[in-house]
């Protein structure tokens, strides 16, 4: 069913390429011929997966558009899976881009975390900022910069 990626597209060093070539073992939830689902062993909530793509990229900026494209709808199947099945409340879908921003294996991929309404503990996950307005006049020169 599934492919092997070819030696050029596996780092012999990545977890996740191993996890791929079956050499490091996983709880496999769903894979096609491009990606691979499992379930995360530091979980934020009960039933927190992983998508990757098989083929090894480090981050979202270096990601092919086929490879993105299917494990965003990877993603997906799992989330309603998750919602059908776990019976969450909700799912937030999060992609970390780099050390700074949270990421540690460094292979592309998406943590498919299902959410429970008030259930501490099946979900003690919480947002890592309070939500506030900001200053608008920030909001408008940042906006101007990425549209430079």
């Amino acid at each position: 069913m599934a492919s092997i990626p070819t030696p050029e597209h596996v780092d012999p060093d990545c977890i996740f390429c191993k996890i791929v070539a079956r050499e490091l073992p996983a709880f496999v939830l769903d894979e096609d011929e491009r990606t691979l689902a499992f379930m995360d062993i530091n979980p934020a909530s009960r039933g927190h997966a992983l998508v990757m793509p098989r083929a090894h990229t480090q981050d979202l900026l270096t990601i092919g558009p086929e490879d993105l494209q299917a494990a965003v709808q990877s993603a997906q199947r799992l989330a309603a899976r998750m919602t059908d099945r776990l019976r969450c409340d909700g799912v937030n879908l999060l992609n970390c881009c780099g050390a700074p921003a949270w990421q540690t294996v460094f292979h592309f991929h998406i943590h498919v975390i299902p959410r429970y309404k008030d259930d501490p503990a099946r979900d003690p996950l919480r947002l890592p900022w309070i939500p506030a307005p900001g200053n608008m006049d920030d909001i408008k020169a940042v906006a101007e910069e990425l549209n430079a």
